[in-house]
């Protein structure tokens, strides 16, 4: 069963803030106040290369939730799917997807929340393991709402890859502007429901950071306002929760994803940068979706540019082949929807 927690408190969730020892990385922010479209934005912080693929995966492929690459982690009653949908997503290590979006406007980011527990195995449901629980609710759901139904009905089971346990809590929004945070803590799902959680980063969990709200003042905004600066959760979120309440009312889409994005490189973590107890934790990656235009962007640390790809613009239909770009193509820049070229399923 699962706990919910729903709201209509826009200003409130907006000033949320982490007050806790620095841990993994990651931020999340959901753009869903403006007249024109729903956009979010979320950085990957991570010691390694996740070895990031753009991937586009079309409706009618079959999955199983027991599986996590080659490997089979579950046996007994793992979920079996045909994806409903088709998607473009970001994969890690080839294994999972850690970020996307579908073609019905939902989207969905992956983020560490170390104090993530999903509790004993439970046979009797359905398994999807943690690196498909994204691609699950992408597959198969075409809102917040909807997702959220379809998921009652698994069970997330946990996965690892490179000595990397997946303690994740997942961030879905669509281009209505409704949000989702969900969390396993203590063996029980936890649910935040409503358009007012917009911004995510990690520990602690998120009834936590809720009951720390009001010890925060933005409502007077200045260049001398001290925010914090450093890398770490509470930091991150104090910042992005402030630059996200000042964003002006952008004229085209282009000024659209440059508000979302500009937020990410606020918040992302620098190289070299230390994670207290976590070692170097740099940012490896920014994305940005326009949910209402089904644009996917993305921006690696390493490159000088920004891609960008038209989900719109992909064969989605069941028996269209999977699409896959390299974003280590760092001569390319802009569009590149047409540099995408056919691949083997990642899973």
């Amino acid at each position: 069963m699962s706990q919910r927690t729903t709201g209509r408190g826009l200003i409130a969730a907006a000033l949320l803030v982490l007050v806790i020892p620095a841990a993994w990385g990651c931020t999340r922010v959901l753009w869903n106040t403006n007249q024109h479209g729903v956009l979010t934005s979320r950085t990957m912080d991570w010691p390694e290369s996740t070895e990031p693929k753009l991937v586009v995966l079309p409706a009618g492929m079959k999955r199983n939730g027991g599986k996590l690459g080659p490997a089979t982690i579950v046996k007994e009653n793992p979920a079996q799917w045909e994806s409903r949908y088709g998607s473009m997503v970001v994969t890690v290590y080839g294994i999972g997807a850690a970020d996307g979006l579908n073609e019905r406007g939902l989207a969905g980011h992956l983020l560490f929340l170390p104090s993530t527990d999903f509790g004993p195995r439970d046979p009797t449901r359905p398994a999807v393991n943690a690196g498909l629980w994204l691609q699950y609710a992408l597959d198969n759901a075409a809102s917040v709402t909807e997702a959220l139904k379809l998921l009652e009905g698994v069970q997330v089971v946990p996965a690892e890859a490179r000595g990397h346990k997946a303690t994740v809590h997942l961030a879905l929004e669509d281009a209505s502007g409704d949000s989702a945070i969900l969390e396993h803590l203590h063996g029980k799902l936890v649910v935040h429901h409503g358009h007012e959680f917009r911004v995510m980063t990690n520990d602690p969990p998120y009834d936590e950071q809720l009951a720390l709200l009001a010890k925060l003042d933005f409502s007077k905004p200045s260049s001398d306002m001290p925010l914090p600066g450093n890398v770490n959760p509470r930091d991150r979120f104090a910042r992005a929760t402030y630059y996200l309440a000042m964003l002006p009312e952008p004229r085209s889409d282009r000024e659209a994803v440059a508000g979302v994005l500009a937020i990410a490189r606020n918040v992302s973590v620098p190289f070299g940068a230390p994670y207290k107890d976590f070692g170097i934790y740099n940012t490896e990656y920014r994305t940005a979706i326009d949910l209402t235009q089904q644009r996917y962007f993305f921006e690696l640390s390493t490159s000088p540019n920004l891609v960008w790809a038209d989900l719109k613009r992909f064969d989605l239909k069941p028996g269209a082949p999977v699409m896959k770009f390299d974003p280590e193509r760092i001569e390319l820049a802009g569009d590149v929807s047409r540099h995408f070229v056919k691949a083997a399923a990642p899973y």
